[in-house]
């Protein structure tokens, strides 16, 4: 054992006052008595999230959440600096939570505070409410002129579920009408809608604002995770560019059709960007996949397939896939948004759509990119464009231009997310890894010499935490599949590395299912944390995820226990066949949603490879999630029939035959089940099947069940309970 060391943590400190406690969060000292990673230590640590360059380039404000596990809660805390990172200054000094940071102007900062609006100097000084809508705001931007303000605000929704009874208030019954009355972890009777205030004359008392979509049942930014990136203000501050699926009920649950509609405020007009007028969407099956119904055909109020090669394979003029996130060029001559193709795929390939405005056309200008946009800003020459996206698991920066001609700025084994441009030319982002929770960076572009691309690393929040626990390695790994393919795949070492130990192994299940196994960091299925507990972790990039083509990417709809499968195990046979430190007789299956699903799979077919396994948040029965689950287009897209179908498709059929409760007479092995009951995605009564299965079989078994968490863990004492049992079971079978 190292001499023990000193690091430090954040905890709640209470000034005693029976009137008005205030808590607040400071850092203080605590000792460590190793230099790994621990629950604990994973939570100690300060979580960047917002932050946005001032105009001029020269200041940067950003928000950082630190929890306390005593006090089960979290404080989100506003900073700002030069943007060299230099001069850090706290701006936030009291209990209450301040985020959502934008500039004003170049001296002057509005932030989220109690459902308010609130402004400040730079220096933190000169604080004032601005908002008084008795805490309803939940998210806003200001025009560039900032004579107008967009606000968030939640409206009574009930034409899904009925409003109440006036004469029973108290009654907790809930009468529905229609889909999609829950979305991922809440009953839907309220929607947001953004509303448009005039700053120069906002009374609150009777200003209401201006709904701009009155009267409309149709929310925007969509549930269950859009923000006010779903909207955008064009340079003149006249337009406003935002995002909305206009569909409620079932054909909401059934389609991820969201198209992009531009705002006038002087005549109040609304068009859509992505459709034509006379678009009349076509009948579905609701019960069928979207892939073969003649929404997805081209010709059907589209245009036809000659239409679009003579145009060169660029032009649309119908887009019925998700279409989200607007931003318009600096001259307001073109607006961008990330696009999918096809209604009903919620993971088709993300692309970077251009419109222009004045000629009402469209262009796709990644698609030599065979992989996900991520983000996007514009640079300042209005022909320029920067993304990031995946590629061989890795997230990097990349350049377009308005012709479609794609370079790659960067390739570090790192993820950049979230840009933004500065003014001068950079773009402020933030970079993590394996090892690395997020920090920021500035990144100095260079289209012509991609190679003279820099990037400058400008906060280092957990350092004083990071730079006292040893580190791992991460390293990149191909094998073959059954099909010949090259297969990717991490191989994360512990600190400490001994070439001459074999170390107890894990495979790593990848949720999604079509989510990339990249350099991402996670502060529960963190790949550090299971390094330092002494695990070697084969991480593979198997079929159906991103960064390694479209076809890769979609080989995995329909086909969810075929070739994903194998190549778990070609990854993982790999690894034990020709890696020497990992030791066959002493390995587990661990995953997450998609990678709960493979586990439990895995659990019938596996040939005695694994000694443990754990599930969290998995589908079992696929018959009962296809009914159970809150997003119908997944069921559809992925499995392609409801099971009651008499014409089931024969992927349809392999999938229901196939599902992983119908072997639950082949489990021999002990396995973990994890589940959130807020989990309205996949629902718990998934997880707890499995367990009851398990034991009723007589294998050992144990059910981590949280009343209060949804498909994700976000409380502080559920995080460490979630740590130390998944440790705790992994040591019990492998150590």
């Amino acid at each position: 054992m190292k001499k023990a060391i000193q690091i430090l943590t954040f905890a709640l400190i209470f000034a005693a006052n029976t009137i008005n406690a205030q808590t607040m969060i400071q850092k203080n000292n605590i000792r460590l008595q190793s230099d790994r990673m621990t629950p604990e230590a994973l939570w100690a640590m300060g979580r960047i999230g917002g932050y946005a360059a001032s105009p001029d380039g020269k200041r940067i404000v950003y928000n950082v959440a630190y929890y306390s596990v005593k006090e089960n809660k979290s404080h989100h805390i506003l900073y700002v600096m030069d943007a060299d990172g230099q001069n850090q200054k706290k701006l936030t000094t009291s209990a209450k939570n301040e985020t959502d940071a934008a500039w004003i102007d170049n001296n002057r900062i509005a932030f989220l505070s109690g459902g308010e609006i609130w402004t400040m100097k730079a220096d933190g000084t000169d604080r004032m409410q601005w908002s008084g809508t008795g805490g309803k705001v939940e998210g806003f931007k200001f025009s560039p002129d900032c004579s107008k303000v967009i606000i968030l605000k939640s409206i009574p929704f009930h034409d899904i579920i009925q409003k109440k009874p006036d004469d029973l208030p108290k009654t907790t019954g809930r009468v529905v009408n229609d889909l999609m009355y829950r979305h991922w972890d809440h009953y839907v009777e309220s929607i947001q809608h953004p509303f448009v205030y005039d700053t120069k004359h906002i009374k609150w008392d009777t200003d209401q604002g201006i709904d701009i979509l009155e009267g409309e049942p149709y929310e925007c930014p969509m549930e269950p995770f859009g923000g006010i990136e779903q909207l955008a203000w064009s340079p003149d501050s006249k337009q406003i560019a935002y995002t909305c699926r206009k569909k409620t009920g079932l054909a909401y649950s059934i389609s991820t059709d969201s198209d992009i509609y531009l705002y006038d405020l002087e005549s109040g007009q609304t068009q859509n960007l992505c459709k034509t007028l006379d678009y009349v969407a076509p009948e579905v099956d609701p019960t069928h996949t979207m892939k073969d119904q003649v929404v997805n055909k081209k010709g059907n109020g589209m245009r036809t397939e000659q239409e679009i090669a003579d145009d060169g394979g660029f032009y649309v003029d119908q887009m019925v896939g998700y279409d989200m996130n607007p931003k318009f060029s600096p001259d307001g001559k073109y607006v961008a948004w990330l696009s999918m193709e096809r209604d009903g795929y919620e993971a088709d390939r993300q692309r970077l759509c251009i419109h222009f405005l004045g000629q009402g056309t469209k262009q796709f200008v990644t698609e030599s990119f065979d992989s996900n946009v991520d983000d996007f800003c514009w640079a300042a020459d209005n022909n320029t464009l920067y993304y990031i996206g995946v590629w061989h698991g890795k997230t990097n920066l990349y350049s377009t231009d308005l012709k479609g001609k794609v370079k790659q700025l960067t390739d570090f084994q790192a993820d950049f997310g979230s840009l933004q441009m500065m003014a001068g030319g950079n773009i402020l982002a933030e970079r993590h890894d394996h090892f690395h929770p997020a920090d920021l960076y500035v990144i100095t572009p260079n289209v012509k010499k991609p190679e003279k691309t820099a990037i400058k690393q400008i906060t280092r929040e957990n350092e004083h935490i990071l730079s006292q626990l040893a580190v791992g390695t991460s390293e990149a790994r191909w094998t073959k599949t059954t099909t010949g393919e090259d297969l990717h795949y991490w191989v994360i070492k512990p600190p400490h590395f001994d070439p001459t130990k074999k170390y107890p192994t894990l495979l790593f299940c990848e949720g999604g299912p079509q989510s990339p196994v990249s350099q991402f960091w996670s502060y529960r299925w963190n790949f550090y944390i299971m390094a330092s507990q002494g695990y070697v972790v084969i991480a593979p990039n198997r079929h159906g995820l991103p960064g390694f083509g479209q076809e890769w990417l979609e080989q995995i709809s329909g086909d969810w226990t075929g070739q994903c499968m194998k190549d778990y195990l070609a990854a993982i046979d790999d690894a034990a066949e020709n890696l020497p430190y990992v030791d066959k007789d002493r390995m587990g299956a661990v995953g997450a949603s998609f990678g709960g699903f493979s586990v439990y799979y895995l659990a019938g077919h596996h040939d005695k490879r694994f000694k443990c396994f754990i599930s969290h948040d998995g589908a079992f029965n696929l018959e009962a999630m296809y009914t159970e689950t809150e997003e119908n287009w997944f069921s559809n897209w992925e499995y392609e029939d409801a099971f009651w179908n008499k014409n089931l498709t024969a992927n349809a059929k392999k999938t229901y035959d196939n599902s992983p409760h119908r072997f639950v007479d082949q489990w021999n092995t002990p396995i973990l089940c994890i589940h959130g009951e807020l989990d309205y995605r996949i629902n718990a009564t998934q997880g707890m099947s499995a367990f009851n299965a398990a034991r009723m079989k007589g294998i050992e078994a144990q059910l981590l069940i949280f009343p209060d968490e949804n498909h994700w863990v976000l409380k502080p004492q559920n995080g460490i309970l979630w740590q130390r049992t998944f440790f705790n079971w992994l040591d019990r079978w492998l150590k």
